[in-house]
């Protein structure tokens, strides 16, 4: 058997250096291109491998939340990076937050001892052509390696800004209130496609005024202060134009009516259930830059929302990502180069741990590829999988990045669900359970 290696990993970041690690505990070798320091970027302060920006929390270690799978599982796989902030950690509430000094020196230490692993301090300009490679550049990839991407993927299948808009968990829109139906009772398969929130004119009049004096998210890096695409305005950007342009744009009314009066209400909110988000809503056009506990205020003022439970507030940020579901595997191979992966936020995941997953998958998948063997996707139960299932299986051409939240995960099964009642925990906690003992057979027969 011939193996390829090394493999060539291009970034050092989270991502980047899970997967190097990954790729030398099964005894292959790799080289991480990292062009920190000779070449810093906007948010990092230091060379380390693995440094975290704007945040030193990795989320809830709750047991049974979707974050403490992820970590979990992540855990049982021997994650260098969650062995580390196991290390760096300091108190934190119910998250596991990190010192992140020591977080990044733990990382560096740990690949600088791997002999198996090579760093070299080079800014990549060009994908090898003759080798197995992981692009893990980060959202803050160079200009000229961003270049390169978009050659080898079509440029019209990267995106250099994100705009989220807010999700909400379905169990928690008052249905008395919102109602199913799409503009003048038309949809491409005549089905109501949108879930509706009416707004009257006082109840949208004073949702503005709040919207106008919200707090928005201080810019962190000097990307953040990119103007903002006319397409795809934040929603305190558009009633900061004028009282009424949201009844002009994502909250119009048109060809609506209310099926409680029969009359087309004032404004609306919009929802639309993702493919592949089950048991959750997108609110449609409200992308921000507001405070989560903000959007979270000011969003519960809409009508049918008052009790919203939401699973990822809006966001607009400077975030170079691929349009993966176009592009990628769920093993997170290019359909068109399956020598290359990618892995962390430029796959278009969001999030420490969700970048840290994909690294991880990435190292193992192409471990296999190396090793001349066919890589095999996590399984769809476990929260890694679904991650997978998700970047390589959303809707492409207006694909979002992802935080791991149970709506990308598989529901149980009817007579489970039915079994645990309305218990969110115990569904939750199921849901966990199914999903690690799918974890342990993939480790018997794949790992």
């Amino acid at each position: 058997m011939v193996v390829r290696e090394p493999i060539h990993i291009i970034g050092g970041g989270l991502a980047g250096s899970e997967a190097a690690w990954q790729i030398a505990r099964r005894g292959l070798r790799s080289v991480l291109h990292e062009m920190r320091p000779a070449r810093p970027t906007p948010a990092h302060q230091t060379g380390r491998l693995a440094e975290l920006v704007c945040s030193n929390s990795l989320k809830s270690e709750q047991e049974s939340t979707a974050p403490w799978l992820l970590k979990e599982e992540l855990r049982r796989l021997d994650s260098l990076l969650l062995e580390a902030a196991r290390k760096a950690r300091i108190p934190g509430g119910h998250a596991l937050t990190v010192d992140r000094e020591i977080f990044s020196a733990e990382v560096t230490a740990a690949i600088a001892s791997q002999p198996q692993i090579e760093v070299r301090r080079e800014e990549v300009t060009a994908i090898p052509e003759d080798a197995i490679v992981i692009v893990a550049s980060g959202p803050l990839s160079s200009d000229a390696l961003a270049q390169e991407i978009a050659r080898l993927t079509g440029s019209q299948r990267l995106f250099f800004y994100d705009s989220i808009s807010p999700i909400v968990e379905a169990d928690s829109v008052d249905m008395a209130i919102a109602f199913w139906a799409s503009r003048y009772g038309k949809s491409a398969d005549g089905t109501a496609d949108y879930l509706n929130c009416p707004l009257d004119r006082q109840q949208y009049e004073s949702f503005v005024d709040e919207l106008l004096k919200a707090q928005a998210v201080p810019a962190h890096i000097e990307e953040d202060r990119t103007p903002y695409f006319e397409a795809c305005l934040p929603i305190e950007e558009l009633a900061r134009r004028g009282r009424d342009t949201l009844r002009f744009g994502p909250m119009k009314p048109v060809g609506l009516a209310d099926p409680r009066t029969g009359k087309r209400p004032y404004a609306v909110a919009q929802l639309r259930q993702e493919s592949l988000r089950n048991r959750s809503f997108n609110l449609v056009g409200f992308q921000n830059h507001l405070k989560f506990a903000e959007q979270a205020r000011i969003l519960r003022m809409i009508p049918g929302l008052q009790n919203a439970e939401f699973l990822r507030f809006g966001q607009m940020h400077r975030n170079t990502y691929i349009d993966a579901p176009a592009l990628l595997t769920p093993t997170l191979q290019l359909r068109a180069r399956p020598e290359v992966l990618f892995a962390g936020q430029i796959s278009g995941v969001e999030g420490y741990v969700e970048s840290i997953a994909t690294g991880l998958m990435a190292g193992m998948h192409a471990s296999a590829l190396a090793a001349g063997g066919a890589p095999r996707a996590l399984p769809r139960e476990t929260a890694l999988g679904s991650l997978g299932h998700y970047v390589s299986g959303a809707d492409a051409g207006r694909y979002q990045p992802a935080n791991i939240t149970f709506d990308l995960l598989p529901p149980l099964d009817e007579a489970t669900r039915h079994k645990l009642g309305h218990d969110k925990q115990a569904r939750h906690a199921e849901v966990c359970r199914r999903a690690l003992e799918a974890l342990e057979e993939y480790r018997r027969s794949h790992v």
